[in-house]
């Protein structure tokens, strides 16, 4: 397409998200014709690479719409679509995009999809409508002192969970149960105490999903978690396994999420817990944003959809058909880890090892999979650098790296395949930095009972 004039505007995103920026801005300019600049905190030397104007703005600054604004007003007209891609920017991005004239869902509703409490308070306002519906609402509060979550912990004997307001990535989330520390759970959120710590009754649902899409397009991902103090993400799953009831349940919380939020047009990854007999739903939180751990790429291979193109049409104002395609295979986002606390660095790894391919080959291997039925999609250390890990995650950034896989096999279950190829990569990890062997790494693939096969309405209820 001939170049025109215009810019595409991205306002802020989180560092994990480059190649998703890298893919949009390229996007715009092919398909729409416009430059792109984008508005975040520090731009690096890489931002300026995929971007053709960088602005050095802090969304969470006091004053970041009017300083914005007092750039990019006199050049209002060059803009002709923007996005907001960060929890940071989500209200202040969009209060920005609306005084520019640009598309954008409601600012007024979206500090909801950014501060957990003022999410819980909305919720609060409209309970009788949400129990009605049969979502929900716990208990909360914001606390500030170790004496204020003893309070807390009186009227909840049975536990409750602690966690900053305005954190991401499970940073700062704690569980606390009869018998634990108040002393040691205050000292972990202590350094949120500035941004705001909200305590919350333990929700009573053990299953949990996320409500993902864009627009009126919507899918749910299963997700697995960590049991414990720390209930960490370990994986992602695309289709979710679910029957129509239960998919149902869990869309319509997630709808309802959208309602309270603002979210019309743009994306969302609202996490949504469902009881055994789906008959109630709770959410833990929503967001305005495209979902983490891979999620979107996980849905271009199940679905054939690039919802990130999708999102830059979206905000240009074209609207695509709600309904999805049936699954094309299952998918899944793996977090890896360390099986002892230890000290890592990627360096670590012996030249030439192939540490996540070795396990994912003894995972199809373990599950009689052809090479083929279990294949490697993406993989990545997440951070270059040496970095103390626990072998309990305490929080998403608190593993080695991050696997994507896409399973082909019919009758095939993804969550088994998950759980065998998360302990597999322990032991080969292990054996690509001098703590064990090879051959001891791939003997220890945990052998993998026949898997029943999926249910194919359930697959095409989990596709619709």
């Amino acid at each position: 397409m001939s170049r025109t004039t215009g810019r595409f505007l991205i306002i802020d995103y989180n560092l994990s998200r480059v190649d998703d920026v890298r893919h949009m801005s390229a996007y715009a300019r092919e398909r729409h014709g416009t430059d792109v600049t984008l508005i975040r905190a520090d731009p690096s030397a890489v931002d300026a690479e995929i971007c053709d104007e960088v602005i050095d703005l802090d969304p969470l600054s006091p004053d970041f719409v009017e300083a914005a604004e007092r750039i990019l007003g006199p050049r209002r007209a060059e803009f002709r679509a923007g996005v907001v891609f960060s929890d940071n920017a989500v209200q202040s991005g969009a209060v920005l995009l609306e005084r520019l004239g640009l598309r954008i869902d409601s600012a007024e509703l979206a500090g909801g999809a950014f501060c957990k409490h003022e999410y819980r308070l909305s919720e609060a306002a409209h309970h009788k409508l949400l129990a009605a519906q049969r979502l929900l609402v716990p208990d909360f509060v914001t606390v500030d002192s170790r004496e204020g979550l003893a309070d807390f912990a009186r009227s909840h004997p049975d536990g409750f969970v602690v966690k900053p307001t305005k954190e991401g990535n499970n940073r700062g989330v704690v569980v606390v149960r009869p018998g634990d520390s108040l002393d040691a759970a205050f000292a972990e959120v202590g350094p949120y105490l500035e941004g705001g710590v909200i305590c919350e009754e333990l929700l009573p649902y053990r299953r949990e999903y996320s409500f993902d899409g864009l627009g009126q397009v919507s899918f749910v991902t299963e997700k697995v978690s960590a049991t414990g103090r720390y209930p960490v993400e370990v994986a992602q799953i695309l289709p979710a396994r679910l029957n129509h009831a239960e998919r149902s349940a869990v869309e319509r919380a997630g709808r309802q999420v959208n309602w309270l939020v603002g979210q019309v047009d743009g994306p969302f990854h609202n996490e949504i817990r469902l009881s055994d007999d789906a008959s109630g739903t709770a959410v833990v939180e929503p967001n305005r944003r495209p979902a983490g751990m891979k999620i979107w790429s996980l849905a271009r291979w199940v679905y054939g959809i690039d919802f990130y193109h999708r999102w830059v049409d979206a905000a240009f104002g074209l609207t695509a058909g709600s309904a999805l395609p049936e699954p094309l295979c299952s998918a899944a986002t793996v977090m890896l880890g360390v099986r002892t606390d230890r000290s890592f660095a990627p360096a670590d790894v012996s030249p030439g090892a192939t540490p996540f391919e070795d396990a994912v080959a003894a995972t199809a291997a373990a599950h009689g999979l052809l090479p083929h039925e279990l294949a490697v999609k993406e993989f990545a250390w997440l951070s270059p650098a040496r970095r103390d890990l626990h072998a309990t995650a305490r929080d998403n950034a608190d593993f080695a790296a991050q696997g994507c896989v896409v399973l082909t096999a019919p009758g095939a279950d993804m969550s088994e395949v998950v759980s065998t190829l998360r302990a597999t990569w322990s032991d080969v990890l292990d054996a690509s930095t001098g703590r064990g062997t090879r051959s001891e790494a791939l003997r220890a693939a945990p052998a993998a009972a026949p898997a029943a096969p999926l249910d194919p309405t359930t697959m095409m209820e989990a596709a619709r």
